[in-house]
C-alpha cells in the first residue's frame, strides 16, 4: 500500500495541470508545513529564526516545468535575488538550485550562462551554492556541468550524490580530484532497477558506504537524512576514525523532525535545514508526501482546518 501511494504522489508531482492549480490557490492543504513561504522575505524570516537556535540553512527558490529561455532567465534572477537577500540580511545560509530550472533541458549553454551569472554573485558575497541532483536522466549532464563550473569558481559550488544509484561510488571516486563538498542523500525519484537499487535495505547500505568513502577521502560531507540509524552511524564512524566535526554536517528538510534538528545543533554538530520557498511549490510538496506517505495525515488535517 505504501509503495502504491509513493508511486501515485510521484506521478502527481509531474502533473502540470495540478501544478498550475496549486499556484493559483497558494500554500494550502498542508504545504506550509514544508515550504517557508512564497516570498523571499518570508524565507529569510524562517532562516533568521533557525540561526537564533544555532541552526544554519540552505535556501531554495522552488521552480519546475521550465520550457522557455525567458522562464529559465527569470529563475536565475530569483536565485540571484536570493543570494542578495542572504547577503543583505546576513543570515547564515547557502543556496540550492536545480539545473533544469535554469534551462538545462532547453540548452546546455543557456544553463551554463545562467549558472555563471549566479556564481559570480555568490563568489562576490562568499555564499556557497549547491547543485541539487534530479532524476537519472539528468545525472551525467549535472555532474559534467559541476566539473566545468568547479574549475571556474572553485569551492563556491558543490553538488548532490544519490545513494540509490549504482554509479555513486564511482562518481565520488572520480570527483575526489576536486576535493568537493558533496551533499549525500538516499534519493527521492523513481528509477528503474537497471540504474538504481530497488530495495530500501540496499539503498541504506550504499548510503553508509558512500558516506564513509567520502569522509575517508578527507572531503566535506553534508549528510542529508532523517534516519537515526544513519546519523548515529556517522557519529560513531567519525569518532572512531578521528574525523573532525568540521569535516561534515547533518542536513534535514524544513518542517521535518524539528526536535532532532535542535538536538544535533545542541550537541555541537553543524545542523543545516533545507528551506524551500516560492509559489512553484507543488512538485516539491508531492515528493515529500511520496517519501513519507504518513505525512498525508497532516494534509487531511489542514484541509479540514481550511
Amino acid at each position: 500500500m505504501e509503495s502504491l501511494m509513493r508511486n501515485v504522489f510521484l506521478f502527481l508531482s509531474k502533473n502540470r495541470i495540478a501544478n498550475r492549480t496549486a499556484k493559483k490557490y497558494g500554500l494550502r492543504f498542508g504545504a506550509k508545513r514544508f515550504v517557508a513561504g512564497e516570498q523571499i522575505a518570508e524565507a529569510i524570516t524562517v532562516v533568521r529564526e533557525l540561526n537564533e537556535r544555532g541552526i544554519v540553512a540552505t535556501l531554495d527558490h522552488l521552480g519546475e516545468f521550465i520550457y522557455t529561455k525567458e522562464e529559465a532567465t527569470e529563475a536565475a534572477e530569483y536565485c540571484i535575488a536570493t543570494l542578495n537577500a542572504i547577503a543583505e540580511s546576513q543570515v547564515k545560509a547557502n543556496l540550492s538550485l536545480k539545473l533544469t530550472q535554469l534551462g538545462l533541458d532547453i540548452s546546455r549553454d543557456l544553463c551554463l550562462n545562467n549558472m555563471r551569472s549566479i556564481l559570480e554573485v555568490a563568489s562576490r558575497h562568499n555564499i556557497f551554492v549547491r547543485i541539487d541532483m534530479e532524476d537519472y536522466a539528468h545525472n551525467e549532464a549535472s555532474i559534467a556541468l559541476f566539473c566545468q563550473l568547479r574549475e571556474e569558481f572553485g569551492s563556491t559550488i558543490g553538488i548532490v550524490i544519490q545513494a540509490y544509484l549504482y554509479k555513486s561510488e564511482e562518481d565520488i571516486t572520480n570527483l575526489h580530484r576536486y576535493r568537493p563538498n558533496l551533499r549525500l542523500v538516499k534519493g527521492a525519484y523513481k528509477e528503474p532497477p537497471e540504474v538504481a537499487f530497488p530495495k530500501k535495505e540496499d539503498v541504506d547500505n550504499n548510503f553508509i558506504r558512500i558516506i564513509e568513502q567520502h569522509l575517508r577521502n578527507g572531503d566535506y560531507a553534508a549528510v542529508a537524512t532523517h534516519d537515526d540509524l544513519i546519523i548515529n552511524h556517522v557519529k560513531a564512524f567519525a569518532k572512531e576514525h578521528n574525523i573532525p566535526t568540521s569535516q561534515f554536517e547533518f542536513q534535514m528538510l524544513y518542517g521535518i523532525r524539528t526536535q532532532a534538528q535542535q538536538q544535533l545543533a545542541d550537541e555541537g554538530y553543524t545542523m543545516r535545514v533545507y528551506v524551500p520557498y516560492g509559489n512553484d511549490w507543488y512538485g516539491y510538496f508531492m515528493r515529500r508526501l511520496a517519501e513519507r506517505p504518513a505525512n498525508v495525515g497532516f494534509v487531511v488535517k489542514s484541509m479540514f482546518k481550511s
